[in-house]
């Protein structure tokens, strides 16, 4: 029988629990989220004369950690408006309801007795058959199972999510000793395809896979740092992007997550892993114990290994912790020779080789870092998994690494880490050199586009699972390419399929992207049914290249600057009215041209985790791509009668002016970025490239057919424009904006209302990207833009003036 999630009790309501709660509700589940009462009154109840017996005294626990939940940065949940699927209760008044549920989570404190209680009571009303978990990050599963029936500990498993749940992949799944096997498999299905979470199978060890790892990286890294005579800035310039890891890196991560966390999982790991080769690693190093005495936990008691201050001039500075004096010192830029050489290499994949040769103190830290990283995860196998790719894709999905510790090792090469190890005094597992022997030179391999490893039981190359409802573009790329330029490759996705992948840096559009996606258009027209536009780099796209822009304006190369924009506005208008379908796929930003790629777009296919939107007011100008046109166009789509019209010209206005990027695709669906019954959402970006070309095949099968061009837009002209004048002009009297931007309002306002005709008049879509040309060409004509061009260009950040 098909096992469905519909409705799940969430047990504990801090902020894993509300964290937990807010995800299912991303997906659409409804959620019951319960905590302890309050045994008594707070000021403000006192004040209001209420007694311990008012329901909002009893349930205050659950909503203020759910409304603290719901107010934190960045945001548990994909919209607001989601939250009204979760509904808060108290353990003593609503624990019955849980027999309504198809799932049970308990995410109570880490201790074993409070967990034993709930558990207790849930059994009381608990429908047979349904599923219970645990959030716990290591209680051995046997202790919560014990005086539990047969029926619950049949269905009762570990479902441990990383922090912050909407945004870390990683879901380990730790069936008990007694899970029957098909509540493991829907699980892990469900993680994967619901959650959009990587699942991990791990085994009932202490800290199970990715903080077994990631706390053993992490203690390394302390042992290391004072024997290298490391700083912490330098600690985390080695470990942060670099190698693939997040801007946090090392030190920075610490703090965001709290040390006094990082500490419990690591006594955890150094009290119940006695015969671990590394125990003594897991013990904690002086200094922090001095952190730990001093409660200098980190952001959340507001210093850490960094501390924000003010200084003498007002100006906010940040701080960096002495690890020798154990105080505070203005932090320093860090700088290594070995870096320098991978400047113009692109993936940190392909870095490792060169950071293991360093000649510097940047180098002697890789090959002691990587040798103790190797030696410590060969040793896990079979302990913490039988299999080497699940220790990878934990410590990717729950750490943020793009390169799990194997596939670095095969970047380095096998023989060459085992060089490493031996260099600080450690051997090869036995298997290793088995494996070597058999003449198996890598971890991995990619054979007819999918990943293979090496399976330590089997001895052999084996099929990693679950791939079939994946395309992993790196695995197709070498044998499916049918056209590459400096900008972009295309690859045929099968049935009929073309994807066009952007490779330029940060995926920016220039005119090889540009030609590259005509190119597509032209293949797929001749020989194909269908396109999608999509990668899996960081991020899909963030916009025009506005350095090609800045030169040409500086060099007032106007003609060549306009022919350069109708390029880019001609290939968004064939996206749209090409013979085949074009299927966008955007994730992670989606800005300016990005976002204008998706809006002319057949269909879009965006991963939830999508943030988009037209953002070009940052940099002084309107949007020129179609953008400005389109917005317009789709504001006219909503037109009803009478002054609804100038509302809603004015709401797209605003989304343009006010330069809104959705927070997720779901909210792109309020600012009509995408458009709801058209576009649709997949929450596990993994899929993404799959499921757009499924959408391609099925438009392809359906009998697509090439629209015809627009020629009905409905423009308000005097009417619009006259609204927007006033609203611009009131607004920089009033200095809400300046009157460079009241200058960028305005060209905007005259674009979006279709000019100053004397009434509503329909138009066509060339008519108003010829307005919109129009007004791009004439603010790069301006100091004011130039400027901030020139700002972007050196910080990455928009100028306000």
């Amino acid at each position: 029988m098909a096992r469905r999630i519909k409705k799940v009790a969430i047990i504990g309501s801090g902020i894993m629990g509300s964290g937990i709660a807010c995800h299912f509700a991303n997906i659409g589940v409804e959620v019951l989220l319960l905590d302890i009462v309050p045994r008594e009154l707070n000021d403000k109840e006192k004040a209001k004369g209420l007694t311990l017996e008012d329901k909002v005294v009893r349930n205050r626990l659950v909503n203020d950690a759910l409304t603290a939940s719901l107010k934190s940065k960045p945001s548990p949940i994909y919209n607001k408006k989601f939250a009204d699927r979760i509904t808060t209760g108290n353990l003593e008044d609503d624990l019955h309801k849980v027999k309504d549920v198809d799932w049970i989570m308990e995410v109570v404190v880490e201790r074993l007795d409070i967990k034993q209680s709930v558990f207790e009571k849930v059994e009381k009303y608990r429908t047979p058959g349904t599923i219970i978990s645990t959030n716990t990050s290591g209680i051995p599963i046997k202790f919560m199972n014990e005086g539990r029936s047969e029926d619950f500990r049949k269905h009762f498993a570990v479902t441990h999510f990383f922090n912050p749940p909407r945004y870390l992949k990683l879901f380990e799944v730790v069936p008990g000793p007694d899970c029957k096997q098909e509540v493991t498999d829907f699980l892990m299905d469900y993680g994967s395809k619901f959650l959009g979470k990587t699942s991990v199978l791990a085994k009932d060890t202490p800290a199970f896979i990715g903080n077994r790892i990631g706390i053993f990286g992490i203690q390394s890294l302390f042992h290391q740092v004072k024997e290298l005579e490391l700083t912490v800035e330098e600690v985390d310039k080695l470990t942060g992007p670099v190698i693939g890891r997040p801007k946090s890196a090392t030190f920075r991560t610490v703090d965001v997550v709290g040390l006094d966390t990082l500490v419990h999982v690591a006594n955890g790991i150094y009290e119940n892993c006695p015969n671990d080769e590394a125990h003594d690693l897991f013990k904690l190093p002086g200094f922090i114990n001095t952190m730990m005495e001093n409660k200098w936990l980190g952001n959340k008691t507001k210093q850490g290994f960094y501390k924000k201050t003010t200084n003498t001039e007002g100006k906010r500075e940040i701080l960096a912790l002495d690890l020798d004096t154990m105080e505070y010192r203005p932090s320093k830029k860090a700088k290594f020779a070995t870096l320098e050489l991978t400047k113009t290499i692109d993936k940190p994949i392909d870095r490792f080789k060169v950071l293991v040769g360093g000649k510097d103190k940047a180098g002697e830290f890789y090959r002691k870092n990587f040798a103790a990283m190797f030696a410590y995860v060969q040793n896990r196998i079979p302990e913490i998994s039988d299999e080497l790719y699940r220790i990878d894709d934990a410590m990717k999905a729950g750490f943020g690494w793009e390169n799990g510790p194997f596939e670095i090792w095969d970047a380095v090469g096998i023989e060459k880490g085992i060089e490493l190890m031996k260099a600080e005094g450690k051997e090869p597992a036995a298997w290793v050199t088995e494996m070597l022997a058999k003449g198996e030179k890598s971890f991995y391999t990619v054979k007819n586009g999918a990943t293979y490893y090496y399976d330590v039981p089997a001895k052999a190359q084996v099929k990693k699972p679950g791939q079939d409802s994946f395309i992993i573009l790196d695995n197709i790329r070498k044998t499916t390419e049918v056209f590459k330029n400096s900008g972009v490759v295309i690859e045929d996705l099968g049935d009929g399929i073309l994807n066009c992948e952007f490779q330029s840096k940060m995926n920016t559009i220039g005119g090889d992207v540009l030609a590259g996606i005509n190119k597509a258009i032209d293949l797929a027209e001749k020989d194909f049914q269908g396109l999608v536009v999509g990668n899996q780099a960081a991020n899909f796209s963030v916009g025009a290249n506005i350095g090609m822009i800045f030169m040409m304006a500086v060099e007032q190369e106007y003609d060549e600057l306009n022919m350069a924009i109708k390029y880019f506005q001609d290939t968004m208008m064939r996206m749209r009215y090409s013979a085949i379908p074009t299927i966008a796929a955007p994730h992670g930003m989606a800005l300016g041209g990005g976002c204008e790629i998706s809006l002319h777009a057949d269909k879009v296919v965006a991963a939830a985790e999508t943030y988009i939107g037209l953002v070009e007011f940052g940099v002084g100008v309107i949007p020129g791509g179609g953008g400005s046109k389109e917005m317009a166009l789709r504001a006219q789509d909503l037109f009803h009668t009478g002054d609804v019209q100038l509302n809603v010209l004015q709401e797209h206005f605003l989304t343009i002016g006010m330069a809104k990027v959705a927070t997720s695709a779901y909210e792109a669906y309020d600012l009509n970025l995408l458009q709801k019954g058209k576009d649709v959402v997949v929450v596990n970006k993994d899929r993404q490239i799959a499921e757009a070309k499924k959408h391609a095949v099925l438009l392809a099968e359906a009998g697509y057919t090439q629209p015809v061009k627009r020629k009905d837009v409905l423009v308000l002209g005097k009417q619009a424009l006259g609204m927007f004048l006033v609203g611009t002009d009131s607004m920089e009297a009033s200095k809400y904006i300046s009157e460079h931007d009241q200058k960028i309002a305005n060209k905007l306002a005259y674009v979006m209302a279709g000019g100053d005709l004397s009434e509503p008049t329909k138009v066509t879509e060339q008519y108003l990207l010829d307005l919109e040309r129009e007004a791009f060409l004439s603010l790069t004509t301006e100091r004011k833009t130039l400027e901030r061009i020139q700002h972007m260009l050196k910080t990455g950040k928009p100028l306000r003036n």
